[in-house]
């Protein structure tokens, strides 16, 4: 596969904060990759960089292209959904999808229409009209019409209900995701991409502490589910953290052998949320 972005130590200061402190990885062509992080990470820092937005120390390239030097070039190849979705309230839908067309040279009007025509969107309504689902519906719509070989998702479905939410990513996946094509995602709603992701990579206070695909993940960390009384062997074995549910005592490991594990008692495949809690958080000791 080849290598859409590729980041070599990237840094940016904020005067003494370093938003991003080091941070190195690489996305290739045709992944759906997780972006997570707490508040402060450097989340946005490293998405304004790959859209040329911020200028940062390192290496980084977006489609083999200097995103901050050729973001005009940049732009044409890539697509960007915002957690807050800005447009002007007395726009109608048909004035939205004829703006684009306009400045947009790789826009598709009559695929945009059909998105919008599987929807409750009326091209005569007005964004004041809309609910905030449909709102994001629009975005997606006009997003998806571009032919884009990335698209960039910061928290996309902020705000939304649980059934929009779903609706949104299946349209993603149904409509636009195809292996000449790569979305990067970040958002606080971990279990609704995890059956989604092909990639995932974990950053915190400006550095990537995880990066790898998702088939992996079960080879290389397992939870153990322990009784209280395997609990001292449990933690012989060093876990990366630990907490209690419901009376059992819960370990995430890292390169453990998953068949002494199985000895103590129940191993499962971690999920990203409880991954990223051991990973990052710590978990409680």
């Amino acid at each position: 596969m080849a290598t859409l972005i590729e980041a070599e130590g990237l840094t940016k200061r904020y005067g003494a904060t370093r938003a991003l402190d080091g941070a190195s990885f690489k996305i290739e062509t045709g992944r759906i990759v997780g972006l997570i992080g707490p508040n402060g990470a450097g989340k946005t820092t490293a998405i304004k960089a790959i859209l040329g937005l911020a200028r940062c120390e390192g290496s980084l390239k977006v489609l083999g292209l200097d995103p901050y030097l050729q973001r005009d070039e940049l732009a044409e190849r890539v697509s960007f959904i915002a957690d807050v979705a800005v447009l002007p309230r007395w726009l109608k839908v048909s004035q939205a999808v004829e703006f684009v067309q306009g400045v947009h040279p790789r826009f598709r009007p009559e695929r945009c229409r059909e998105f919008l025509a599987r929807t409750n969107i009326k091209p005569g309504s007005r964004v004041r009209e809309l609910s905030k689902g449909m709102i994001t519906q629009l975005h997606l719509a006009l997003t998806m019409a571009i032919d884009a070989q990335l698209l960039v998702l910061d928290e996309p479905t902020l705000g939304l209900d649980i059934l929009s939410r779903k609706q949104f990513y299946d349209t993603l996946i149904s409509d636009y995701m195809d292996d000449e094509r790569t979305i990067l995602v970040t958002t606080h709603q971990v279990e609704e991409i995890e059956t989604i992701l092909t990639d995932l990579i974990f950053v915190d206070r400006g550095r990537v502490v995880l990066d790898l695909p998702m088939d992996e993940i079960p080879v290389r960390y397992a939870q153990l589910l322990a009784a209280p009384a395997q609990a001292e062997a449990a933690r012989a074995m060093k876990p990366l953290s630990e907490r209690q549910i419901m009376g059992r005592h819960c370990f995430m490991y890292e390169g453990a052998d998953q068949d002494a594990l199985a000895a103590l008692g129940d191993v499962r495949r971690p999920s990203i949320a409880d991954l990223f809690v051991a990973k990052v958080g710590g978990g409680a000791k």
